[in-house]
């Protein structure tokens, strides 16, 4: 027997979480794995696939300037309905939170194609907060028929909701499995040591969220002029991020001072390098919350809500959203307490053992009945009753 499994991701993050999925569905040749971007980000996207050796099967072509949300809803589920019709796959994989993920997965729903959504479970409970991706992700765990969990936490949240408690399964995150992966075959991310090569401490900064352009990212940059201006040892590098709202601002703001670097968006290896590097990491991401743990970093999420408490939690991560003196005032007391310091990069990683991809994998074969060489040792809390 023979399955087909199309894996679908438009923006960078999903690639890296979709990555360790595809290589262990190709370990399998009674499977056969096809590969759609939907170039929700082209540019940020083909940097993804060249990192970890994707070559897309379907690309629907999409990005055009200023893309607006209705633009991008009505194309991806026009072209993704020639898409099935065409292929016809026995299951249908998303990823995460975007417009991407979650029409792929509405327009497979009509087609009555199995979905099976990759890091299920997240909430803020906030339809504004992170926009518009929390009503994404609500939608898709409702059409899913396998709602891969990260924690338990996100698995709770789905039976709050009574999401059909067969649909869940706990995996842990896979964007666990690319970063060791990562420090696996590229084991010179971390031979450079924590400073930068002018010796100065080094805070990286990324934002881009939708839910921060205009007054918020303004905050956030005039925050970043107040630290510097405080540190004589400190320096910013700031990825920015191609989107016009994110770079008029930005560019306006931060350009002039040479304490601080904007660079282009990074490759993913080129990133995880300055997080190695990195004293603090100030960031809107949310995947940067997930990797931060791994790289022991203590991380200020710069958003008034996280659908990641755990890092929170765990106390690798406080959450000061856009207000300046906030953000100024918890990036000084990183860089001048070092016990408190040390009690942020001194945790275990919440978001799982890097084996997420080898349980999808596994689940997925379980469901059409093909057989299992080894099977992946599930979680200490795994759930579902179909496993």
């Amino acid at each position: 027997m023979m399955i087909k499994i199309l894996s679908v991701m438009g923006t960078r993050p999903e690639i890296i979480k979709m990555a360790p999925v595809i290589r262990q569905l190709k370990k399998y040749s009674d499977i056969k794995s096809i590969v759609l971007t939907t170039s929700q980000h082209r540019e940020m996207s083909n940097q993804m696939f060249d990192e970890f050796d994707i070559i897309p099967d379907i690309d629907l072509d999409i990005m055009i300037p200023n893309q607006t949300l209705s633009y991008l809803t009505s194309r991806i589920a026009a072209e993704m309905e020639n898409v099935l019709n065409d292929v016809k796959p026995d299951v249908v994989l998303v990823q995460g939170d975007t417009t991407s993920a979650a029409i792929c997965g509405l327009v497979s729903y009509y087609h009555r194609i199995p979905v099976g959504h990759i890091e299920a479970g997240l909430r803020t409970y906030d339809p504004g907060f992170p926009f518009p991706e929390e009503i994404n992700r609500q939608l898709i765990s409702r059409l899913a028929t396998f709602n891969f969990v990260p924690t338990q936490r996100a698995l709770k949240n789905l039976l709050s909701e009574s999401i059909d408690k067969r649909t869940i399964y706990f995996t842990g995150n896979t964007v666990v499995d690319a970063l060791q992966h990562l420090m696996t075959t590229k084991q010179d991310i971390w031979a450079s040591g924590k400073k930068s090569v002018n010796d100065k401490r080094l805070i990286l900064v990324t934002a881009h969220r939708r839910e921060n352009f205009g007054q918020p990212m303004e905050n956030i940059c005039l925050a970043i002029k107040n630290i510097i201006n405080q540190f004589d040892d400190v320096e910013v590098i700031f990825p920015v991020h191609p989107n016009p709202n994110v770079r008029e601002i930005v560019y306006k703001h931060l350009d002039s001072n040479k304490k601080i670097r904007l660079i282009e968006p990074l490759i993913y290896t080129e990133l995880i390098r300055i997080m190695a590097k990195a004293e603090i990491i100030l960031t809107d991401s949310g995947g940067i919350q997930e990797e931060a743990p791994t790289m022991k970093k203590p991380v200020l999420i710069l958003r008034g809500e996280t659908e990641r408490p755990e890092v929170v939690e765990a106390g690798g991560a406080i959450l000061v959203g856009t207000d300046k003196n906030r953000i100024v005032e918890e990036a000084c007391s990183l860089l001048t307490d070092a016990r408190k310091y040390r009690s942020m990069t001194n945790i275990k990683n919440p978001f799982g053992d890097g084996r997420a991809s080898n349980r999808i994998v596994d689940i997925l074969r379980l469901h059409f009945e093909l057989p299992l060489e080894n099977k992946t040792p599930s979680l200490e809390e795994f759930y579902s009753p179909s496993y």
